[in-house]
């Protein structure tokens, strides 16, 4: 029997509305790689909203493990070094891609950028691979 993820469901539609309500009263799009990298190369007035939606994500997650009892895993099945090659790689697939799952993926499919769904379309393809090279030949 199937039973319908909540938690999933309820993330996922506030992500899109937080998304949507940057994107209508900022004019900003809600890609993580965009806000940090604006964050390292200050400009005026674009600086404040940054600093809040990071402090929001960071609080979020806080508020999600202390108040919903969210879970966070403690331990990994794999070695240190593989995580760090992994956080390499996404960064320079980040840098490559223009952008990131979360720019591309929820925004810009959003906004039916062709541009964007092409990239989702990658990256999700790319997960694939790395996910089944990961777990059935190494």
């Amino acid at each position: 029997m199937m039973t319908i993820p909540w938690d999933s469901l309820f993330g996922g539609m506030l992500l899109g509305v937080s998304a949507t309500l940057l994107l209508l009263f900022n004019g900003k799009i809600a890609g993580i790689s965009g806000v940090l990298t604006g964050l390292m190369t200050p400009k005026k007035r674009d600086y404040a909203w940054r600093w809040l939606f990071v402090l929001g994500m960071i609080s979020g997650g806080i508020a999600g493990v202390h108040f919903l009892g969210a879970e966070v895993p403690s331990e990994y099945s794999t070695t240190t070094g593989m995580l760090i090659i992994a956080g390499l790689l996404v960064g320079i697939g980040t840098r490559l891609g223009n952008g990131c799952t979360s720019g591309h993926g929820i925004c810009g499919i959003g906004r039916l950028s062709v541009r964007s769904i092409v990239a989702t379309c990658i990256f999700m393809a790319a997960a694939a691979i790395t996910v089944f090279v990961r777990l059935h030949l190494l």
